[in-house]
């Protein structure tokens, strides 16, 4: 009986240990979806390392620790890096202005300095630039940024856009006569032994790449988006995506940079501090502040954090570095779930912090957990959808698109149109004071001929219209007309 005591004493500890609650945590998420790879470092030693679900799902390739992730805009640090570099071999200041590397850049962009582009307070709006797999050349981008408006006077407010980050990335190949990724591998990469990260090259086994999955709300399935590489233009028109995001990377390499850093193989200590400096505050609060490529504030202990994250709508990726806590933790995921899902690295960081905090396990996407619902219950039991919603995810329904998105689709593809006119209804219900639903509700009816519900609904929208701006007013108010005639 002692014995056995003995054994069951040690299980329980061994379920307690810092590791333990995190594999858990994690292990427990992976039911629901998530899917994803974590490091947690701390005292300069790995305390956790491990992949969870899939890398490639047909192949049933799982995620490991040295599976390869899009990074999203964790890239600029990289970017920031290579400039900084490009200064310590005294090749430019971050006090240039534009003007001397772009001679074409008008009077109102030309004394942009190479600073403001770090941190994002050039001006420039981050509409600026078009989406990250289109074509496009460099001069292109070049023409996109030199004539657009600029929200406000250069250096006086922080605005993020990544259409800094590419311009910088412009800088770079000029200056060092090098492409982009030709001078982060052979500066950085190469030396460092990080031989699973890049930009557009693929080095290694391409099973190594994580495939991206989204939902899609039309079909309630997941669907398998590919890999980055499948995206990026094969030739040299890849001026919307460059710089500012797309690097893969792994957790071990991420880690093996943050070392990189801390020994100032990357750069010197003075410039590493450089790098890491809150510069300009990113909210009116100044809780937080932007860096060289890195977003900058305090723990609840008042310790410094240094970090970064990013996405290209289907990966995520954190790298968080308390800097005087000697903590780093990198989760990189190939799936969005919701925001629980992004937020995994800080809850694993605030396990390592206290040892009592227990986060919650991530629910299931909230568009998958609505056609969960739909396919198990009746149109007439949606005023239960709010409640069974809430009892998986923690909070209500707050995001208008959802319930608008998939029951607009189950009218207009004539899938279920019963739970899409109930799923519009419900929604207009948690929102009743949103016009653009009411238009959307009436467009359903429109589509399915119940003119007297669709006029009313209409008429609600056209009611609930704002003095500017109604974008749904023009369709509700022409099909008014032409339902009244």
């Amino acid at each position: 009986m002692v014995f056995g005591y003995t054994v069951l004493a040690q299980e329980r500890l061994k379920y307690n240990t810092l590791e333990d609650k995190i594999d858990n945590y994690l292990s427990q998420s992976v039911v629901n979806g998530y899917s994803g790879s974590v490091l947690v470092a701390k005292d300069n030693e790995i305390i956790f390392s491990k992949g969870y679900g899939w890398s490639d799902r047909s192949k049933k390739v799982p995620n490991s620790s040295s599976t390869v992730f899009n990074i999203g805009s964790v890239t600029k640090q990289f970017t920031a890096a290579a400039i900084l570099k490009l200064m310590e071999d005294e090749k430019l200041e971050v006090s240039d202005k534009i003007e001397k590397y772009f001679p074409q850049a008008p009077s109102d962009k030309k004394d942009i300095t190479i600073h403001q582009l770090l941190t994002h307070t050039s001006g420039v709006s981050p509409s600026t630039g078009g989406f990250r797999y289109d074509k496009a050349s460099k001069e292109t981008f070049l023409s996109d940024f030199f004539t657009a408006e600029l929200m406000y006077a250069p250096g006086s407010k922080h605005t993020y856009a990544n259409a800094n980050y590419i311009l910088l990335s412009a800088i770079i190949e000029q200056v060092s006569q090098q492409d982009y990724e030709t001078f982060l591998k052979e500066s950085f990469w190469t030396p460092l032994q990080m031989h699973h990260t890049g930009y557009k090259g693929i080095y290694f086994d391409s099973e190594k790449l994580a495939h991206g999955y989204y939902f899609h709300y039309t079909d309630g399935e997941w669907r398998d988006w590919g890999t980055t590489q499948k995206y990026l233009p094969y030739n040299i028109d890849h001026w919307y995506s460059i710089g500012k995001g797309d690097i893969y990377s792994t957790v071990e390499d991420l880690y093996t940079w943050h070392l990189a850093l801390e020994k100032n193989q990357v750069l010197s200590a003075e410039t590493k501090k450089l790098m890491e400096e809150a510069h300009v505050p990113e909210n009116e609060t100044e809780t937080s502040f932007y860096g060289y490529g890195w977003a900058i504030f305090n723990s609840r202990n008042n310790s410094k954090i240094v970090a970064h994250n990013g996405s290209n709508g289907i990966y995520f990726a954190d790298f968080l570095r308390f800097v005087e806590d000697d903590l780093v933790v990198i989760a990189l995921s190939n799936i969005i779930l919701n925001q629980q899902s992004e937020n995994v690295a800080w809850e694993i960081a605030s396990m390592v912090m206290d040892k009592e905090y227990r986060p919650k396990t991530i629910p299931k996407n909230t568009y998958e957990l609505v056609f969960d619902f739909i396919r198990n219950n009746p149109p007439e039991k949606a005023d239960e959808l709010s409640k069974f919603i809430e009892s998986k995810t923690g909070a209500p329904i707050n995001d208008k698109a959802i319930l608008n998105r998939i029951g607009f689709k189950q009218v207009s593809e004539n899938r279920d149109t019963d739970w899409g006119i109930s799923l519009l209804k419900l929604n207009t219900s948690l929102f009743p004071d949103d016009g653009n639903l009411w238009d959307s509700l009436g467009e359903a009816y429109y589509i399915l001929k119940e003119n007297n519900n669709a006029i009313k609904s209409f008429e609600k929208a056209i009611e609930l219209r704002p003095e500017t701006n109604c974008y749904w007013c023009e369709n509700a108010a022409q099909r008014l007309e032409e339902l009244k005639k």
